[in-house]
């Protein structure tokens, strides 16, 4: 009887587990549908965006080497990745993905790197790896503003700026669809115009002659426009990845919570189905006791 009552306390306990996973990935498709429409709305506007910033570039009087944003020092001796991650686990495979790749992509630089950690779970594993983090952020509103991420990019080009690092990377998960999410490590700074596909604005920007096109008269001139451009661009950029990130990690927790559901509810059916076999045995073996005890009391008569 022992088993039997076993077996009954570990398909109760199943079953408040099965609730709560289930509970778990109703809130996370909530959030997933809110964070991919936020995402999804916010590339246009990227796109457009570096539209206008690389035909700022273009314009006579706006080269590079009065832009420290459009600079390339040269030599490579230091490189800074912005590492975006969540907060919390029970996402699937998504946090243990960007940091594979990020984890193999500085391995192969050869040279010193410098980590801005979006999210817990990126700052840990990278401390635990011996990495260098200057600057941790965590505990990023559900549906962040721009102004959420401000002290975010405003870190990284101060840094930059002050050639802290050479160049910076963004490391995020990018959000293609819910089943599936790619991990992406794309170059932030310095900003290069005109190379959309290496910058990773290939998948928002349309090549296909929307563009800006000849040259036109701005007031203020170009390189005043690009002051104020390239640090809100870079914003942008991290804005975007964050955006990409939440709706991707949401998607994971779903799938998870939903795999963990349904194997939760698989466990149910085996243990019902173990209890009662060890039910119908313990009967059986409770009926031939009794059918045995009257046979001897019936010789004994």
């Amino acid at each position: 009887m022992a088993n039997i009552r076993d077996l009954k306390r570990r398909i109760t306990s199943v079953k408040n587990i099965a609730q709560v996973t289930r509970a778990m990935q109703m809130v996370a498709a909530s959030k997933m549908r809110r964070a991919q429409e936020q995402a999804l709305a916010t590339r246009p506007y990227a796109a457009k965006a570096w539209q206008v910033l690389t035909h700022l570039a273009t314009q006579r009087g706006s080269g590079p080497e009065t832009r420290p944003l459009l600079t390339h020092s040269g030599l490579i001796k230091v490189t800074g990745v912005v590492l975006i991650t969540s907060d919390k686990g029970l996402c699937g495979a998504y946090n243990s993905n960007i940091l594979r790749a990020t984890l193999h992509f500085m391995e192969g630089l050869g040279h010193p790197v410098r980590l801005i950690t979006v999210g817990r779970r990126g700052r840990s594993v990278m401390s635990r790896h011996g990495f260098q983090v200057i600057a941790e952020f965590s505990d990023l509103p559900p549906r962040p503003s721009v102004l959420d991420v401000t002290p975010i990019a405003r870190t990284v080009i101060d840094d930059f700026l002050n050639r802290d690092y050479d160049e910076v990377y963004l490391a995020y998960t990018r959000f293609v669809n819910t089943l599936h999410q790619e991990p992406t490590i794309r170059r932030l700074l310095p900003i290069t115009p005109g190379e959309a596909v290496d910058s990773g604005m290939g998948p928002y920007v349309n090549d296909g002659g929307g563009g800006l096109h000849g040259e036109y008269i701005y007031e203020p001139d170009p390189q005043t426009l690009l002051d104020a451009v390239l640090p809100r661009f870079t914003e942008l950029q991290v804005y975007q990845a964050i955006l990409e990130s939440l709706a991707s990690e949401h998607s994971a927790r779903m799938v998870a919570m939903r795999n963990a559901t349904d194997n939760a509810n698989d466990l149910i059916d085996d243990l019902t189905l173990t209890y009662y076999r060890a039910r119908q045995e313990a009967i059986t073996t409770e009926v031939i006791d009794i059918a045995a005890g009257a046979e001897a009391l019936r010789l004994n008569a």
